[in-house]
């Protein structure tokens, strides 16, 4: 992992109480939560409904953290402005998920964001090969995206190593961040793979608002 890159914790609000979801919101960022993680669905790329644009912006007002959209859609480039309106910080789009990824991710530059790719399992790393110039962030699918509370693929490892070495050939400070089945067992493997940013939806929010703190922690490896 390159040196200059400290942990990163996303919880994955889709783990979080949806009927009280800005006090999961405050409660994350006060245990010490990095990025704000939001998974959008749309029922057409993935098997399941999230949320749009407009929880986005009510959740803008509560938290400063970064917020680290996932648009697990299809197609991704009509709703990119009013993600990028809403608040996001982070924008992230499957490369599966438009015949045009280049375009896409320039909109997201064009409107100050930062641009993300993400890789579903079956995707190998060189589909990042022509695209690592425009991106500030890598996601790999350590499950098949769509619900949350699924098994770590280990193939996935292998994966992330194949792209930290593409990262580090950059010298650029690009986030090699893992999505799925991340829990106190497989986060330290993840780490030791390569990535920096850690998505966690149920090890995060297992416990209730007192123990977050403490699984962020351990999540991280503080302790």
């Amino acid at each position: 992992m390159a040196m200059s890159q400290s942990i990163r914790i996303a919880p994955s609000i889709l783990s979080a109480d949806f009927a009280r979801l800005g006090e999961e919101v405050r409660a994350i960022d006060a245990a010490g939560a990095d990025y704000i993680h939001i998974d959008v669905m749309d029922g057409h790329f993935v098997p399941n409904i999230t949320i749009g644009p407009g929880v986005v912006k009510s959740l803008r007002r509560h938290s400063e953290k970064v917020f680290d959209v996932h648009l697990m859609i299809a197609p991704v480039d009509p709703y990119i402005e009013d993600f990028a309106a809403a608040g996001a910080d982070i924008i992230t789009v499957h490369v599966e998920a438009t015949p045009h990824i280049h375009r896409t991710l320039q909109l997201i530059r064009s409107l100050g964001k930062k641009a993300g790719i993400s890789l579903n399992p079956s995707t190998p790393a060189s589909a990042v090969d022509y695209l690592i110039d425009e991106v500030d962030l890598v996601l790999v699918m350590s499950v098949n995206p769509g619900f949350g509370g699924q098994a770590f693929i280990e193939s996935q490892l292998d994966k992330v190593a194949e792209l930290r070495r593409r990262i580090d050939e950059t010298g650029r400070d690009i986030d090699l961040e893992i999505d799925g089945g991340i829990n106190f067992e497989t986060a330290p493997r993840a780490i030791a793979a390569g990535v920096n940013v850690l998505v966690a939806g149920t090890a995060t929010f297992s416990g209730g608002p007192d123990a977050y703190q403490a699984n962020i922690r351990r999540l991280r490896g503080d302790a």
